[in-house]
């Protein structure tokens, strides 16, 4: 091919590409003086968010008592400026064409209105450092739940971005709970509702759907997913949006491996759920569900194992 005819072909390739028509929402136009998200910046503001409710753990682990107030004045300081830029830029991001200037004030504002929660995420999230230790008889210490632990991450993750999420802010809590889904495999949607005391053992593979609700006390097992049964479909035939879809596990629930819930269905306080299984129906406290065990011909009893 010579290369006109390489050029013409690129020529080509360049004006598909950019034929706005054929993008169908995939592209973002950006308006000037509209700030975009930044992934960079979102990670900044988490690691900042686990350095204060976590001092120690995470950021500068050259503290004590006599500098804590100081540093975690320079962590609030840094975390309202770039909190305030990225609630911004997600205010921006949904805004339309037409729509006025993005209102700086407003994201201030809820920047600021978050950081004042985070005294009350630490409590909870305190709760659920203990539920991993105590459902946990490998750990040493809550150090190391804390320090190692998956759950930790991902909850802290969670509890952060659904507290932004109550607040109104678009895009970004999404962004936050799917970044710990790349670093944990737990994937929490920032909608769902998470009562206190929970915990995840293992975590690898768990799935929370958005509109889930979670009571407290309750223990889920690596690879469970709480998810949607079927997609209500409006008159074009698209799936509707908005309505309440997942499972609700109420107090005191345990869910075993890899077992898969589905559909607005109450699991009743108490329930145990084996794992493997796939429940579709609701249950009474205190249920114990388990596969049900087909004893084979030539399954060994006890007495035969003899000295193996």
């Amino acid at each position: 091919m010579s290369v006109k005819d390489l050029n013409h072909t690129l020529g080509t390739a360049i004006g598909e590409l950019s034929d706005v028509s054929t993008m169908g929402g995939l592209f973002h136009e950006h308006r000037d003086g509209a700030p975009l998200p930044s992934g960079r910046a979102l990670e900044e503001i988490v690691d900042l968010c686990r350095a204060i409710l976590f001092p120690g753990f995470y950021g500068n682990s050259n503290l004590n008592s006599k500098t804590l107030e100081y540093h975690v004045g320079v962590n609030v300081e840094r975390l309202c400026q770039l909190l305030s830029e990225q609630i911004l830029a997600g205010l921006c991001f949904v805004q339309g064409k037409d729509e006025p200037v993005c209102p700086t004030e407003r994201a201030q504002q809820l920047a600021v209105e978050f950081i004042a929660k985070l005294p009350g995420l630490r409590c909870i999230l305190a709760m659920d450092v203990e539920a991993a230790y105590n459902g946990d008889p490998a750990a040493m210490s809550r150090a190391e739940i804390i320090s190692c632990y998956p759950v930790i991450k991902a909850v802290s993750n969670y509890r952060i971005a659904h507290e932004l999420y109550l607040q109104g802010v678009p895009l970004i809590p999404r962004i936050i709970t799917e970044m710990a889904h790349s670093e944990t495999g737990i994937d929490i949607h920032p909608e769902a509702q998470i009562g206190h005391h929970f915990t995840i053992d293992h975590g690898t593979g768990v799935v929370i759907g958005a509109t889930c609700i979670i009571g407290n006390h309750v223990k889920l097992y690596q690879g469970v997913t709480l998810g949607a049964k079927s997609f209500p479909l409006d008159e074009k035939g698209n799936p509707i949006k908005g309505i309440p879809r997942h499972p609700i596990l109420e107090d005191n629930v345990i869910v075993y491996s890899n077992a898969t819930i589905l559909g607005r269905i109450t699991i009743g306080q108490g329930t145990v759920i084996g794992g493997n299984l796939w429940v579709t129906e609701s249950t009474k406290p205190g249920e114990h569900l388990v596969q049900a065990k087909k004893r084979k011909e030539y399954d060994l009893r006890p007495e035969d194992w003899g000295g193996l």
